[in-house]
């Protein structure tokens, strides 16, 4: 039984965003190389966050419950805004090597557009974020023990995959719609991921009443990629013709050479 909750938890947690990687990233080695590049840059910003949450435990009041919850909204809330000014500094970074790679590449055009870099720097950020968040606790899922046995919630193990699987998917949709917002100037944009991502941090605060948690979380997670998706130049139309096989113009930009 602990081998099928492992199991179960893994793929509902990383199966949509491996699926992603597998078939956009991995047979394209300039993809992977940013996608590694963004988780590096989320696990910095993780690092950084953990060492001043650390320092501030260390000097505050370890026996005053309420300093030390306050603590911990002030790292959650510090973690956030740390993994969004990495965001940034990732995107000035990647305009820097974009042009660069455009220098030397003897093509007139970028190797690698501004929106392809979004989707997959927002994807190495999720595969991390999801990576750390998820990691011990499917540990522990192997056993040994029984999930509820006092009196507990028997779904935390599936709820926490299903948190972990939307907190990936949203920073794939976060990515898209902050590169945009800088590359445009459109800086409420900017301050909606900023917000949003604000938000279901917080949320999960409500844990173990999970359904606080998780219903707000995937109605964030859908608005995030409805407008991804059209922030990424999508439709109704294209996404029809695509899901039909009819649009020529995704075969032809699929279509590979033998």
């Amino acid at each position: 039984m602990t081998a099928a909750v492992f199991f179960g938890c893994t793929f509902i947690a990383f199966g949509p965003a491996v699926s992603l990687f597998l078939f956009t990233i991995a047979r394209e080695p300039l993809r992977v190389i940013f996608l590694i590049a963004g988780a590096f840059f989320w696990l910095v910003s993780l690092l950084m966050a953990s060492l001043v949450w650390f320092i501030s435990v260390q000097i505050s009041n370890k026996e005053s419950v309420s300093q030390q919850k306050g603590l911990l909204i002030f790292g959650v809330v510090l973690s956030v805004l740390l993994q969004e000014t990495f965001r940034f500094a990732y995107y000035k970074l990647l305009k820097k090597a974009n042009e660069g790679l455009l220098a030397l590449s003897q093509e007139e055009t970028m190797p690698i557009s501004i929106r392809q870099l979004a989707y997959v720097s927002g994807l190495g950020f999720g595969f991390m974020s999801g990576a750390f968040s998820v990691v011990n606790i499917l540990a522990d899922s192997v056993g040994p023990g029984t999930v509820g046995i006092h009196g507990d919630s028997q779904h935390y193990f599936l709820s926490s995959a299903f948190m972990t699987m939307a907190i990936i998917l949203l920073h794939m949709f976060w990515g898209i719609i902050f590169f945009d917002g800088c590359e445009k100037q459109r800086w409420l944009a900017v301050a909606a991921v900023v917000a949003s991502h604000l938000l279901v941090s917080c949320l999960t605060f409500q844990n173990p009443q999970y359904v606080s948690s998780l219903v707000p979380t995937y109605v964030v997670m859908f608005f995030m990629g409805v407008w991804a998706f059209y922030t990424a130049g999508g439709s109704l139309r294209n996404l029809k013709l695509c899901l039909t096989c009819k649009d020529k113009d995704f075969l032809l930009a699929n279509h590979r050479p033998r």
